[in-house]
């Protein structure tokens, strides 16, 4: 037959479709793996902050006002609570330092520790603002990231210009955060949100391709892998974070 497909022609084509059902699977494994670390993140965070929370509160005032325990009235005291604060910047810098460096037992420990650590200061997070509140705010941010993410992982347009600009707004986000401790002003508190909510919404979409075409660009083996699902997790964890505690800028109801 005059259109017959070659039998070399046919096997190529067979091998090429075989190999793309492979990487594709893999793939699929892989952001799987991806989103189970930081839904464990997450939760592991959600999970400490609470129990943190009951801790430190007895309950609340006539005016909404947390009384705390002697655990709380410490913990929440300023020079103690500045070092939880800051304390999760340690782990950052220590995971994406050492994630190359270290076993992918170790690296799993690292980001279980930050998740913890990272719930002692979400526990503010209840002191400050109603649990209806914070209940409603985390159920439009997991809409916002799934939608983000899901944005990310199946467009076919490339995302890494906006890496710079992302990361450029970033630090301007956290100058203007830290401008604002001294101000205390409610409107700049406001325009962070605002501009903060942009930022994580767009880093999630980022975050997800790069995760995406790392796992495409680097296939070595199955430790290289598995090291790239914890920092695929961490910065997926971080985005929703930081969109959480934005959107709480903007639509949290505070106690009292």
């Amino acid at each position: 037959m005059a259109n017959q497909i070659p039998r070399g022609q046919m096997t190529y084509g067979a091998g090429t479709r075989a190999q793309s059902a492979a990487v594709d699977e893999g793939l699929r494994a892989h952001m799987l793996q991806v989103y189970n670390y930081m839904g464990l993140g997450l939760a592991l965070t959600g999970i400490v902050a609470w129990l943190v929370f009951d801790a430190a509160v007895v309950g609340f005032a006539g005016d909404g006002s947390p009384v705390f325990t002697q655990f709380g009235a410490t913990l929440f005291s300023a020079p103690l609570f500045y070092v939880v604060m800051f304390s999760p910047l340690i782990f950052i810098f220590a995971l994406s330092w050492g994630l190359n460096r270290v076993s992918t037992p170790v690296a799993q420990l690292l980001f279980w520790a930050y998740a913890a650590v990272m719930g002692v200061f979400m526990s503010s997070v209840l002191v400050v603002y109603t649990g209806e509140s914070v209940a409603k705010v985390f159920l439009i941010t997991s809409a916002m990231f799934g939608a983000m993410s899901l944005y990310g992982y199946t467009t076919k347009r490339d995302l890494s210009g906006m890496g710079s600009f992302l990361m450029m707004g970033v630090i301007g986000l956290i100058v203007m955060m830290v401008v604002n401790i001294f101000l205390q002003s409610g409107l700049m508190s406001y325009i962070i949100g605002g501009i903060g909510v942009l930022i994580f919404t767009a880093l999630t979409a980022y975050d997800t391709q790069m995760i995406k075409n790392l796992y495409l660009g680097s296939r070595e083996d199955e430790a290289s892998t598995a090291k790239l699902a914890i920092f695929g997790a961490l910065r997926l964890y971080l985005d929703f974070i930081n969109l959480f505690l934005m959107l709480l800028r903007l639509f949290g109801s505070s106690r009292g």
